[in-house]
């Protein structure tokens, strides 16, 4: 019998294959950095081909690490950064442009046009999302309409387009050898294409962005067998049986099953979950409405979700264009080597600001600046930042959703930094509780594909599993904690009104 799952998590900067056993603990690890490709502001891009190739070599070091082969895996997840969108050619598998990412802004010409009728929230009905850069739709347009032959070859029916998740599969299950060619409810979700209480392609909607249905992938549940890996992988005839986006995931990593119950994950930008159960609650508070998995044929499960744009990806942006770092493992020591952040405050408005605001014209701004402040103040203005915008969000699904959260369930590699979580306990005033597994991305993916197979029985089995690493309680006072609020909000608005 099968005692391992193998989930690949293809995130928005590396892709790693990580193998867990019955338990739901990880037992080994392969991964690879892709290119981050910047061609100019406010463009971000991966290439494909990279990253398919990095997802190949990952599979083979966890399988090596663990010293085990394909007959020890019972099946195979899939969870990817979402609204990331590639566009390529069925008959030959090559990408027609490297994919856009989802922190991408160069679509804002057309989401404007979109809105002139209706506004923002023109598709917010069916889509529970508002029109933003954001979601892939827009993506998939801007590559058919600025790629020289890209339109003609959609109308011909040669083109197929989706997000990582769909890139993955396709090729994991044979590419032009009989790939198959889906994705699930959850990047369907994120499209700006599918009706989310139908949970299908929508014709209204795709005549908005001019995007052919033939180009799109089947839309199935996050929990069923898809395909089974081709002959030509290391894993060959593995079924894949589980694909959800990587904040769905990390939801469904961390056991959060019943309406009410939530998960913050703490990556390149931070995504703040909340199942509603098979309500869709619309937001009037900058939230979007999303699904959070469906398990075969059983009813869509919902969820309210605050995105935040820039988090982790700003530690990485001292790293690499300030160099006030060497690794990001040094900004804790370098933040707690002051007592305090000094009055400064930065707010990481690199791509706009996504929930609450959803201000596309806000850019980053670092405020408060005196002599007194050196690079230690600017990264522990950096790390707050993090625990502000959660803040923020956390307010807004208070007020969306009725009543407060007691508690918050954290993943994600920032979660390690103790100093961080410490601060966003004081400034939420509840509890930050950190999983024993971290890797709940990649375990959500595990568990969905291994449920599909049996490998684990029932959502009950999975919550078993899940057991608490360490929890940080408030210690600061409601008075500072509102008056640190009212400071970071003035900030906030100060990145407001940059770009005209």
């Amino acid at each position: 019998m099968s005692t391992f799952v193998l989930a690949i998590d293809q995130g928005t900067t590396s892709t790693r294959a990580i193998i867990f056993d019955h338990d739901g603990l990880p037992v080994a690890t392969g991964q690879m950095e892709h290119q981050q490709i910047f061609p100019q502001a406010g463009w971000v891009e991966h290439d494909p081909m990279e990253i398919w190739a990095n997802t190949r070599e990952v599979i083979g070091q966890a399988l090596g690490k663990a010293n085990i082969t394909r007959h020890d895996i019972a099946a195979v997840g899939i969870t990817n950064q979402r609204e990331t969108a590639i566009v390529w050619d069925r008959r030959t598998g090559q990408p027609l442009y490297n994919a856009i990412v989802w922190q991408d802004t160069r679509t804002q010409g057309l989401i404007d046009e979109l809105a002139v009728n209706g506004g923002p929230g023109r598709f917010r009905d069916k889509t529970g999302l508002p029109l933003a850069t954001y979601f892939s739709a827009s993506k998939i347009a801007w590559i058919l309409d600025n790629v020289e032959g890209a339109r003609q070859l959609a109308e011909a029916g040669h083109l197929m387009c989706g997000t990582p998740d769909t890139w993955v599969l396709w090729n994991l299950t044979g590419g032009v050898d009989g790939g198959v060619h889906v994705t699930d409810v959850t990047n369907a979700s994120r499209t700006l294409l599918c009706d989310i209480s139908t949970v299908s392609w929508d014709q209204e909607l795709l005549d908005a962005f001019s995007v052919p249905r033939s180009m799109l992938p089947q839309i199935k549940s996050s929990a069923e067998v898809y395909g089974h890996v081709h002959s030509s992988g290391l894993l060959r005839e593995v079924p894949v049986a589980g694909i959800l986006g990587d904040q769905q995931a990390a939801t469904f990593g961390q056991a959060a099953f019943s309406p009410g119950e939530s998960k913050n994950t703490y990556g390149t930008g931070n995504f703040l979950l909340v199942n509603t159960g098979t309500d869709q609650v619309s937001s009037s508070h900058g939230l979007l409405t999303t699904v959070a998995y469906q398990l075969g044929s059983e009813p869509v499960t919902y969820a309210l979700e605050g995105s935040i744009a820039v988090t982790g990806s700003l530690i990485q942006w001292l790293r690499d264009n300030i160099g006030m770092i060497q690794s990001a493992d040094e900004v804790e020591g370098l933040a707690a080597s002051v007592p305090d952040n000094g009055g400064a405050h930065f707010v990481p408005a690199f791509s706009g600001l996504f929930a609450p605001y959803w201000r596309s014209d806000a850019r980053g701004v670092l405020v408060g600046l005196t002599r007194f402040i050196t690079k230690a103040h600017i990264a522990r203005a950096a790390l707050e930042a993090t625990a502000f915008q959660t803040r923020e969000v956390l307010d807004a699904i208070n007020e969306d959703f009725g009543g407060g959260l007691s508690e918050l369930k954290v993943d994600g590699g920032m979660t390690q930094n103790s100093l961080l979580m410490q601060f966003q306990a004081d400034i939420l005033g509840i509890p930050v509780l950190r999983p024993q597994v971290a890797e709940t991305t990649a375990l959500g993916a595990a568990y969905a594909a291994g449920l599909a197979v049996g490998f684990w029985q029932n959502l009950e089995e999975l919550r078993d599993k899940w057991h608490e690493q360490a929890r940080f309680e408030p210690q600061m006072g409601t008075d500072e904690r509102e008056e640190r609020l009212r400071v970071w909000k003035k900030a906030v608005q100060k990145s407001f009104d940059w770009v005209e």
